[in-house]
């Protein structure tokens, strides 16, 4: 991920075409060896899977969506529908590329057998864990830029095939009096690798899962994630989940769009279905997310770039000759003395 380095408007005249594009490119450069935090809202939703990256020290965000779901079990001869709400709260604490995550999940259902009809609600998922990225490909990496050719500096290089890598624990808190749970389900942790790529635009996801580890019914799990932005504002994902437990296994496929109301601010809506009739489910939602990063600094990670003390230094330079002519310029426009 990127993050936006903030520098004063260069307005100088007679600056020339090819300063100004070798600035920006200094710009966009240094900017891939930033910390976490983005200009936009980095945000998991509407997919199932995580992202490598943190949301940025001090930052704190809300992640949240209101779902329906349909199941049907063709041999138990069971039907379930209903309704649920998802919420997590990802915070930025101590260190630039660790996180915080609370993720949980209350549904309402009716559930219908051959001879009953049972009113359910209850936490179908509670988490509590923490994500730290490990490898980041861009941190102090400073390729040479070719200031005559826009083709040269956006060709295919093998080295954009190394993801970042994250790794992430955390603890399910929910007992076995759960109707959404096996009897003998207890407190018991889970724990994930993540990697992330990003070609041209498009990004690719994958989540490698085990969770529920202490129990009988521990569960293998991988997510795989491509996400690309179609307009200024939307973007599309589509998604593979496959888990594999004594309890449960099946195939998942989600697609889902989003839209950046603005850097603070993203609309999601997606729909899954499986790919097994026992049961069949058929679930959609829509949400939100939204950043609270008041309190952010920017942080650069160990390693000033020469690139950003170039741009730095430009910086001053400019500062110092736009003061010395706004100074000659009210030394002859003003009378003496005022």
């Amino acid at each position: 991920m990127e993050n936006n380095i903030i520098v004063q408007p260069i307005n100088e005249p007679n600056m020339t075409g090819i300063r100004k594009i070798f600035s920006l490119t200094l710009l966009f450069c240094s900017a891939l060896t930033q910390a976490q935090y983005t200009d936009q809202i980095n945000t998991n939703r509407p997919s199932m899977s995580m992202g490598a990256f943190a949301v940025g020290k001090t930052v704190m965000q809300l992640e949240s969506g209101l779902y329906g779901i349909k199941e049907k079990h063709d041999v138990l001869n069971n039907k379930t529908k209903g309704m649920g709400l998802d919420l997590t709260l990802r915070y930025g604490a101590f260190l630039e590329q660790l996180e915080f995550i609370v993720d949980m999940q209350y549904q309402f259902d009716q559930f219908e057998d051959a001879i009953y009809v049972t009113n359910r609600n209850d936490f179908k998922q509670f988490l509590i864990g923490a994500k730290y990225l490990i490898y980041d490909p861009n941190k102090n990496y400073h390729p040479e830029v070719n200031i005559y050719s826009w083709k040269a500096n956006h060709k295919f290089k093998w080295r954009n095939l190394l993801p970042s890598v994250s790794v992430y624990a955390g603890a399910n808190l929910i007992g076995g009096k759960n109707p959404y749970t096996f009897p003998e389900d207890q407190v018991s942790p889970k724990v994930m690798a993540i990697t992330q790529n990003r070609f041209n635009g498009v990004i690719w996801t994958n989540n490698i899962i085990a969770d529920k580890i202490t129990t009988d019914y521990m569960s293998i799990g991988w997510i795989s994630t491509v996400t690309r932005s179609f307009a200024a504002k939307w973007s599309g994902f589509v998604e593979l989940q496959v888990f594999d437990s004594d309890y449960y296994s099946d195939i998942a496929a989600r697609v889902g769009a989003a839209y950046l109301l603005n850097d603070n601010l993203q609309l999601d809506a997606y729909i899954n279905k499986n790919f097994k009739d026992t049961p069949a489910i058929l679930y959609g939602g829509a949400g939100l997310s939204w950043r609270f990063d008041a309190g952010y600094r920017d942080i650069l990670l160990p390693g000033k770039s020469d690139a950003e003390k170039s741009q730095s230094e430009m910086d001053k330079k400019m500062k110092k000759q736009k003061e010395k002519q706004e100074k000659e310029r009210l030394d002859n426009v003003l009378p003496e003395g005022e």
